[in-house]
């Protein structure tokens, strides 16, 4: 990977947006489209994870970047949850609950490795320089 310069450049964030548009796909095509609470709170977690990278990146500071991170991995965790519920109501079957809690699993795991690092940099951030 070259220099990170976006948001967009950061696979985290990347990985994060294929798993926001996997649950659209399921609201979209499954019966979970009609689980209204289910549906949106999937949705949003969905969202938080590549949402809360983003805004972190945009704060300018890696204390803060470290902060938005934790919730963004803590919406796997939510999300991983939500699909368990899911999958108990057979909106979706065992393949795609599989599939997508392991995309879950190794995003949070991405997440935790970043946020390890930003807490080993002596870089604060841009806002500092």
């Amino acid at each position: 990977m070259g220099k990170v310069e976006t948001f967009e450049d950061l696979e985290i964030w990347q990985s994060a947006r294929r798993i926001c548009q996997d649950v659209w796909y399921i609201i979209e095509n499954t019966s979970l489209g009609k689980d209204s609470k289910l549906r949106d709170q999937m949705n949003g977690s969905s969202g938080s994870i590549m949402d809360n990278i983003a805004e972190g990146f945009e704060r300018n500071g890696n204390r803060e970047f470290i902060q938005f991170l934790s919730i963004s991995k803590a919406s796997c965790g939510e999300l991983r949850s939500q699909l368990y519920r899911c999958l108990d109501r057979k909106h979706i079957d065992e393949d795609t609950f599989e599939k997508l809690k392991k995309e879950t699993q190794l995003e949070g795991k991405k997440i935790g490795a970043f946020i390890g690092y930003l807490k080993k940099s002596n870089r604060k951030g841009s806002k500092y320089d």
